[in-house]
């Protein structure tokens, strides 16, 4: 059987390996030194004039540590996309908080503000207004960042803006991962760049960096003993990983360039069959990364279904997977408060996640190629 063709898997530069020999043979194999700081700086270089990075063990730690600054205690209540990786929420639990959700908008498949305003209110109304809003740029695309800004200003409630898929991707010119009161970032293993495992929280008030490394690294006092005033986390990043990631910055424009390839790819491939629409930038001031090309399947135009396209793709090892099931429909939160339609829910039915990495090869591209257009005209 020929080698699987993944999703989305790590793809490396070529430098990784002599920032990772340069931290084993300086004996920097802790979660602070030369790396971590050198990555902090490359991401902030990249983001942009005034942007602090802390740079973490995870995005999922990231958005817990972001809570945690804003203020979220148990009892509070957190308004979070719905259409998202359960990372988004899961931290909204470990703060004894009760996650919100909230349904997506058909152009960029992100948080409605309509439907966020409309929870915003109802919540208010019962005495609970949310600490804070978890918006997430899906698949690389941003969300509607000039309307949410809008109402989290009016109601004065931060956003969380949750970048882990949008590391490229950018909104009238201006990067993703630097529109949130706090952002976070991910480096998992699937991402456009990888630290094998790892995360970054952004922020504009260094304050937040420097509360952030602190409570990552077990919130110790400054003292010659080991003193603790409060609860910390394990959560920074190593000098090992961050090695890793100083190589991947160097590669990242290129990953972006090659994976926004990879959806033109798939627009041509596709344009043969009505019925198909792959997920593209809505106007020309959305840019996005395309970390993950999607399409949407209507059976009743074309006679097959999104799950028949990813059965025939597995039947011939290639790994395709639905979009992501909203965290009002998981059973792990279905007890939790939701405000919305079916835009989501319908999203998640017709819709598909395609092989996008940067990494592919022209044979296994041509394979994708000859098996949906077998799979489509037949």
């Amino acid at each position: 059987m020929d080698t699987k063709i993944y999703l989305s898997s790590p793809h490396m530069g070529g430098t990784e390996q002599d920032y990772v020999n340069e931290a084993f043979d300086t004996n920097w194999v802790a979660p602070l030194g030369p790396n971590v700081d050198g990555f902090e700086k490359s991401l902030e270089s990249y983001l942009g004039k005034g942007n602090h990075v802390a740079a973490l063990s995870s995005g999922t730690a990231a958005i817990h540590l972001a809570l945690i600054l804003l203020g979220v205690e148990k009892g509070d209540e957190v308004i979070c996309q719905s259409m998202t990786f359960s990372a988004s929420a899961n931290p909204i639990i470990y703060q004894g908080a009760t996650p919100i959700f909230v349904d997506s908008e058909l152009d960029t498949w992100n948080i409605c503000p309509n439907h966020l305003e409309e929870a915003i209110k109802d919540r208010i109304s019962k005495g609970k207004k949310p600490k804070a809003i978890i918006a997430v740029h899906l698949y690389g695309m941003p969300y509607k960042v000039e309307e949410i800004k809008k109402i989290s200003e009016k109601y004065e409630i931060p956003v969380i803006e949750d970048s882990a898929e949008a590391l490229g991707s950018s909104y009238k010119d201006k990067k993703c991962g630097t529109f949130g009161d706090i952002s976070i970032l991910s480096f998992n293993g699937n991402k456009i760049i990888t630290t094998s495992g790892g995360g970054a929280l952004v922020s504009r008030n260094l304050k937040h960096k420097e509360k952030a490394i602190f409570l990552a690294t077990q919130a110790r006092d400054n003292a010659p003993h080991y003193q603790h005033s409060q609860i910390g986390y394990n959560y920074r990043l190593s000098n090992i990983s961050a090695g890793i990631g100083r190589g991947q910055m160097e590669v990242l424009d290129k990953h972006v360039t090659l994976r926004r390839k990879m959806n033109q790819f798939y627009k041509n491939i596709f344009k043969r069959k009505e019925g198909i629409n792959l997920f593209s930038e809505p106007t020309s001031n959305y840019f996005s990364n395309h970390w993950l090309s999607c399409i949407l399947v209507d059976a009743n135009i074309c006679g097959f279904s999104s799950e028949d396209i990813r059965l025939q793709m597995s039947e011939n090892n290639i790994e395709c997977r639905p979009l992501w099931k909203p965290m009002h429909l998981q059973p792990v939160f279905k007890d939790a408060p939701y405000y919305g339609a079916t835009i989501s829910e319908n999203l998640f039915k017709i819709g598909l996640c395609l092989p996008s990495g940067s990494n592919l090869k022209s044979k296994e591209k041509v394979k994708i190629n000859d098996v949906l257009i077998h799979f489509i005209d037949n």
